[in-house]
């Protein structure tokens, strides 16, 4: 586990090599992002190591002051009350971090301030007798008790099953959420270790959990096979185990039975509304709860194109006919109805009329309420959306579908530096969705931060590989990817895919739209951005149109008189539709 994040801007690089060797040497166990792996995104080892960690030195300075990457993550410490800021030279501090306590490290680590850091560090990491770095004694009481739940191992013999294993895994994750003396691990930190070997103790370090448990599901018929086992990182040993036979009627009284035995095993109280809340599901129907996993295991794989947008809003609707009063499947219908209207341009059902019964069958869900914020935005009625998207992060910060609506909302509304927050959320919740990622990438456009701007462009290029490798006809994924190989300076690649979007899928109006942003702020080629961008424009809805009004990828074609013709008679057209 690292004990202490350091964040910092890349032109005080050298303080902050010289800050965490200072920490190191009082027994401190750091990590900076020097220490990144090859192999995996940065976002997502950035938002892993911080939330792991004990404690998050914020290193300010009037770089890192413009910085939205450490603004992020001082954001995210400072939520988690583990914030401890520095200055490196008085440059003035952005809200809320000016009304937070800031140690003066001008005069380098020999300031009185550097004493006022330490003194910070040691009351966010102290264990046990006090002495930094001592391991808790197990029986201490403020020893704080923490679960990891790997995914479980789909062992049905078919990868189709995989998205009923992975739902039995986000299920023991959410109920044992409920329970308030446990801590545990979020579903995508513990999602990245899935169909790997791994070794527990690993894991448990390098989450900072006291437990792991990991399990197996074999479904076959109307039968289900469930494993599951315990374990104590520290002792290496189990705490608990047993496997089930059951008919898969039962599975909701199955998962039930697995998490209070899990609270059992761990010498936890369960209160009574705890007990409560963990039996509570969103429908009686073994049948429907099947079709609503699977939906969810598409939808949060986040590569589906139009087709599988589709296929989604038939699964809900089969779930819907079965348990009229599912709420949970309602609120993902409606996602993926606004999803089709906003980003495909499709006629029906929208998604409005299914958010307002969702919320009207179960107002705690946050999603349904993030699509209705996004809609009031659409709507012109500014404080509506305002209260819903509110609501839906009160209720669920930790949300994808939330996360992209208000980032959508904050981007339309021009407040790049809250588009960026949600939409880098968003991407660590979703660790396949290169729609997160791209948005990402242009709200860092939009703030001017290059170094975000890479970081987000590599990112979505990595997923849309991946996508295209499922999918290679997904040309929604190539207009992301178009816009990030240009972002990242491969002029040559990033204009072999817009050819290959247009040619698979010419009528796509979104992925349109991506690749004249594409054309024109990282191509810089005018002529063709417009050429692109016109029949978008022709068709536009009002939404559309001021997305493209604010829109920083298109700022280049701004001074262009052709750019505001089009734009005008494109909010001329839908003014006199209204």
């Amino acid at each position: 586990m690292s004990e202490v994040f350091v964040s910092y801007a890349r032109s005080t690089e050298d303080q902050a090599r010289k800050i965490a060797e200072a920490l190191r040497a009082l027994g401190y166990d750091v990590w900076r992002d020097d220490e990144l792996p090859a192999h995996r995104a940065y976002a997502d080892v950035i938002l892993e190591r911080l939330a792991a960690s004990k404690a998050a030195v914020v290193v300010w300075s009037a770089e890192a002051v413009k910085s939205q990457w450490v603004r992020s993550e001082a954001e995210r410490a400072r939520s988690d009350g583990k914030l401890v800021q520095l200055s490196l030279d008085g440059a003035p501090l952005p809200m809320p971090f000016d009304q937070i306590q800031c140690a003066d490290l001008s005069g380098g680590l020999d300031s009185p301030g550097w004493k006022r850091v330490v003194e910070s560090l040691l009351e966010l990491t102290r264990k046990g007798d006090g002495q930094v770095g001592d391991k808790p004694a197990p029986d201490a009481a403020a020893a704080g008790v923490s679960i990891c739940v790997l995914p479980f191992a789909n062992m049905s013999g078919e990868r189709e099953q995989e998205y009923f294993s992975d739902g039995v895994s986000e299920d023991i994750i959410t109920d044992l959420s409920k329970v308030s003396a446990l801590s545990v691990v979020s579903r995508n930190s513990a999602f990245q270790f899935k169909g790997k070997h791994v070794d527990v103790r690993q894991v448990a370090r390098q989450l900072g959990v006291s437990h792991v448990l990991e399990g197996s599901v074999r479904k076959a018929g109307d039968k289900v096979r469930i494993t599951a086992q315990l374990i104590d990182a520290a002792r290496d040993s189990h705490v608990w185990a047993e496997r089930y036979d059951r008919q898969l009627t039962d599975i909701f009284a199955l998962q039930d039975e697995i998490s209070q035995s899990i609270v059992a095993a761990l010498k936890l109280r369960l209160l009574p509304e705890e007990r409560r809340a963990i039996q509570r599901r969103g429908t009686a129907s073994p049948e429907a709860y099947d079709l609503y996993l699977s939906a969810r295991q598409l939808f949060v794989s986040g590569n589906t194109n139009q087709a599988g947008h589709e296929a989604i809003i038939r699964l809900c609707r089969r779930a819907l006919e079965i348990d009229p009063n599912y709420a949970q499947a309602c609120a993902l219908l409606a996602q993926n109805e606004a999803t089709l209207h906003w980003r495909y341009g499709r006629s029906g059902e929208d998604g409005l009329a299914t958010a307002e019964r969702a919320v009207r069958l179960d107002a705690s869900l946050a999603e349904p309420h993030a699509v209705l914020g996004r809609y009031m935005m659409e709507l012109g009625r500014q404080a509506d959306s305002e209260q819903e998207i509110e609501t839906a992060l009160r209720l669920d910060p930790e949300s994808f579908e939330v996360n992209m609506n208000a980032g959508y909302v904050r981007f339309r509304q021009g407040r790049q530096g809250d588009a960026v927050r949600h939409f880098e959320r968003a991407s660590h919740l979703s660790d396949a969705s290169f729609a997160a990622a791209g948005m990402l990438l242009s709200a860092y456009v939009g703030v001017g931060d290059p170094d975000g701007v890479r970081r987000a462009a590599q990112m979505t290029v990595s997923r849309v590989e991946k996508a295209i490798a499922e999918d290679r006809l997904n040309a929604q994924a190539l207009g992301f990817g178009a816009s990030a190989l240009a972002a990242l300076g491969d002029k040559s690649r990033a204009r072999e895919w817009v050819q290959r979007a247009l040619l698979i899928d010419p009528d796509s109006r979104s992925m349109r739209y991506n690749l004249a942003c594409a054309l024109s702020r990282h191509l810089q080629d005018i002529e063709d951005a417009l050429g692109i961008l016109g029949p978008y424009l022709a068709t536009a809805s009002a939404g559309e149109v001021r997305h493209a009004r604010v829109d920083p990828d298109l700022d280049p074609l701004r001074s262009d008189p052709r750019f505001e013709e089009m734009a005008a008679a494109a909010e001329r057209r839908v003014a006199g539709a209204a």
